[in-house]
């Protein structure tokens, strides 16, 4: 055998030698990651239970009914700003909610001609609820569905969502 077959040979070598090192050094010492497996344990499984739903409260309705005439409607705000809930008043003071830029959107209670309400949740302590307001057929608003949160705090109900069921159309230049 020549001189310079030997050396290839050796070079092959030493480089087949090299790989099997750096393989076995990354499969059993490199791997310092802890293991991804959810281990097994004897305590029972949590299950979860869905909360009960109730009836409706009859204050609670009665709050969302005054919270549309008098925080929507940008009517009596004084009133308004102890029915809504510190969730919603997203930390204005009593004299800032009185000035009537409050996260509320705003629909004019003299166009509602009828307001219904569905109730999407209700539990002893919260609700959700839908709201249609429709207009009078002379009013220049168009009918609009809300959802409106309460949740009771003590012995009161607070209204601390208000949002529209869809968001408004943008308009465009065409229109």
């Amino acid at each position: 055998m020549s001189a310079r077959t030997h050396r290839q040979i050796s070079l092959l070598a030493g480089l087949v030698l090299t790989a099997g090192v750096v393989a076995f050094t990354v499969a059993y010492i490199g791997d310092t990651g802890a293991s991804q497996e959810t281990p097994l344990s004897d305590a029972p499984a949590q299950v979860f239970t869905p909360r009960k739903q109730v009836p409706l409260d009859k204050e609670a309705r009665r709050v969302a009914g005054r919270f549309i005439l008098t925080a929507v409607a940008r009517e009596n705000l004084g009133e308004s700003y102890e029915l809504a809930h510190p969730e919603l008043r997203q930390g204005l003071t009593r004299r800032e909610w009185l000035t009537g830029n409050i996260p509320v959107v705003y629909y004019p209670a003299k166009a509602i001609e009828t307001a219904t309400f569905k109730v999407d949740e209700s539990y002893p302590d919260e609700a959700i609820l839908e709201v249609a307001l429709l207009p009078r057929e002379s009013a220049k608003v168009k009918p609009q569905i809300f959802f409106i949160g309460l949740k009771k705090t003590g012995a009161a109900w607070r209204v601390n969502y208000w949002v529209p069921r869809a968001a408004p159309a943008v308009p465009s230049a065409r229109d």
